[in-house]
């Protein structure tokens, strides 16, 4: 029997916060249960919505997350090729029990979907088992993929509610079009207290710096 793997992420683009992948494993005979339950782009859903498919995701079939905390994401060269090693990481974590083949959709993030996934390729552990179909919105065509973007998003989610708390902060979305996030960034990228939660590398902050660094000049 086939297992399929579905992979996406949630948290790519922010200037605050975690990126987060997450992927889930399912036999061929269990997709109608899947899509049963669902589960679409987790965009078009409401948190009330994602939560309660979350739940049954969970409760029935095997997943595993990973996070990359704003420092990793900053240490590394190339975002595309952090997030092939991230999916590379969940592949390696949901088949290292299993014998079969397995048939793998992931949402890409890059435009060369040949060469990214070509990297996610080179780190697989079980290569020839592994049936790797990259695609741009997998999330909008696959269930599978759909379900996987619920469980990002509900994580990254998560993790946000933990950094507001623990800073006392409401830094909005994270996203740099947020209004609120453009505020708090704005009045805290300086700031030591938030050094954790931001990504330093991003376009928003190094315009900030930029302007700070002309302003001492006059």
């Amino acid at each position: 029997m086939t297992k399929i793997i579905g992979i996406d992420d949630a948290g790519r683009g922010p200037v605050i916060g975690p990126m987060v992948l997450a992927g889930i494993l399912i036999d061929t005979n269990e997709y109608n249960e899947l899509k049963s339950f669902g589960a679409r782009d987790s965009k078009m859903l409401s948190r009330n919505q994602r939560l309660r498919i979350k739940d049954k995701i969970e409760n029935r079939f095997d997943s595993h997350i990973v996070i990359s905390i704003p420092k990793e994401i900053d240490d590394s060269t190339n975002l595309n090729y952090l997030e092939a090693q991230k999916a590379a990481e969940i592949i390696n974590t949901l088949t290292g029990k299993i014998k079969e083949s397995v048939k793998v959709i992931i949402d890409c993030p890059s435009v060369n979907i040949p060469s990214w996934a070509n990297d996610v390729k080179k780190l697989l552990k079980k290569q020839k088992e592994i049936n790797l179909i990259c695609e741009h919105k997998a999330d909008e065509n696959h269930p599978i993929v759909s379900a996987a973007s619920i469980l990002a998003k509900e994580k990254r989610e998560e993790e946000l509610d933990k950094l507001r708390i623990k800073h006392d902060a409401d830094f909005g979305s994270g996203y740099p079009s947020d209004p609120k996030t453009k505020e708090f960034i704005k009045e805290n990228f300086k700031n030591e207290k938030y050094k954790e939660i931001i990504r330093f590398s991003w376009n928003t902050i190094k315009r900030l710096q930029k302007e700070e660094s002309q302003e001492k000049l006059f």
